[in-house]
């Protein structure tokens, strides 16, 4: 068997969201919290230092899936020409142990409901049948995404499987290749206490903050997505923590 897997560059991501609405199209999901491709966004440090972030993440199809070894029905297995993890939703109860042994979030419910079935990323297998490739890949406009060949990426990318946040892949070795965020650099010289004074005065707006510690100091919880999460504790959850008004 070939292990297939992905490659995702984190620079060149912008959270357009046209990998998850895309994989939703194909695969004819409705919107909502079933999400084969999810795109998570978080963000550090506060005015004038933020970093955004984003990753956007169907399945890692790993070399060693937590996931299959947890389903007691036997309604997940590793298919043998791609190496994708596939569910059976004849066989799916949908227990959710599939999801509590998956580090990384990847099965996914519609609904709370404990009857609700669980589902997942493909790999796109009927696109790669016919030699395509996946929908999500396809669809990124910026190119943050590759596919093919594990090995082959690993050759061409590095073989860097995480980012901050993420869990370590040692145990489950995902097909899943990432190249994180560059350290970010300043373009253009500007003073920052000059930004901070010009936008203290918005004409007919007002005073729009009191002093530069408003910019800078924040009660905790005010900033809700401080940290990459990739499980949560409900499809609330999830939809909060991404973007939601697209997919």
């Amino acid at each position: 068997m070939t292990q297939y897997g992905f490659f995702f560059d984190m620079n060149r991501c912008y959270a357009c969201q046209a990998c998850s609405v895309s994989c939703k199209d194909w695969n004819g999901i409705e919107p909502g919290a079933e999400k084969w491709m999810t795109v998570y966004e978080w963000e550090k440090g506060t005015f004038p230092n933020v970093r955004l972030s984003s990753l956007a993440f169907p399945c890692a199809h790993c070399e060693n899936p937590a996931c299959v070894a947890a389903c007691e029905s036997g309604a997940l297995y590793k298919e043998d020409e791609f190496g994708a993890v596939l569910v059976d939703q004849d066989k799916c109860t949908g227990c959710r142990k599939c999801y509590d042994a998956c580090p990384y979030g990847a099965p996914k419910f519609a609904t709370d409901e404990p009857d609700c079935k669980m589902s997942k990323c493909t790999m796109c297998v009927d696109r790669l049948a016919e030699g395509m490739q996946p929908a999500c890949t396809m669809s990124c406009p910026l190119r943050a995404f590759d596919f093919g060949p594990l090995d082959e990426l690993k050759e061409k990318y590095g073989d860097v499987r995480y980012c901050e946040g993420m869990p370590s892949p040692d145990a489950t070795d995902p097909a899943f290749i990432i190249w994180n965020p560059r350290e970010k650099k300043q373009l253009l010289p500007y003073d920052a206490d000059e930004a901070i004074r010009l936008n203290q005065q918005r004409g007919d707006l007002g005073t729009m903050f009191e002093s530069p510690e408003d910019l800078t100091t924040f009660d905790e919880g005010t900033i809700r997505r401080n940290e990459l999460q990739m499980k949560h504790d409900s499809v609330v959850e999830l939809m909060r923590a991404t973007r939601n008004d697209m997919a």
